[in-house]
């Protein structure tokens, strides 16, 4: 028994702190960093400054969503691709087309450029 527990959680990160503590503290139990004093749930001045903390750690990661988001919007705008890199350039993917177009079949065709047949099957989908 550590720290006179019948059971210790160990959590090394967590993205979710504030619901953590709301459903320890809804189970009747309380909260209390091993390794640090200030973190326990069981005092008067310890369950105040874990909300207040978990609650700026929250912010935070609202602020860094909201900044990669900007990010993200920006690269779209001068054009970035995300994702995977395309198999197939410009023309690869506009020759195909015409090659099944004139009769050759899916297998051939993609074979010829060492891609999977759906890859080239997109291509008559989504178009070149």
């Amino acid at each position: 028994m550590a720290a006179g527990c019948a059971k210790v959680y160990q959590e090394k990160v967590s993205r979710d702190l504030l619901n953590i503590f709301h459903a320890i503290t809804d189970k009747g139990a309380k909260f209390k960093s091993l390794h640090d004093p200030w973190c326990d749930t069981s005092t008067p001045q310890g369950e105040p400054l874990v909300t207040i903390l978990a609650g700026f750690a929250t912010f935070e990661r609202h602020l860094i969503k909201a900044r990669t988001d900007a990010g993200r919007k920006r690269a779209m705008a001068r054009g970035v691709r995300f994702g995977r890199p395309r198999k197939l350039d410009q023309h690869q993917r506009q020759e195909p087309i015409q090659r099944l177009a004139n009769g050759e079949t899916l297998v051939d065709v993609a074979r010829t450029y060492g891609v999977d047949p759906t890859t080239i099957g997109r291509l008559l989908n989504n178009g070149a």
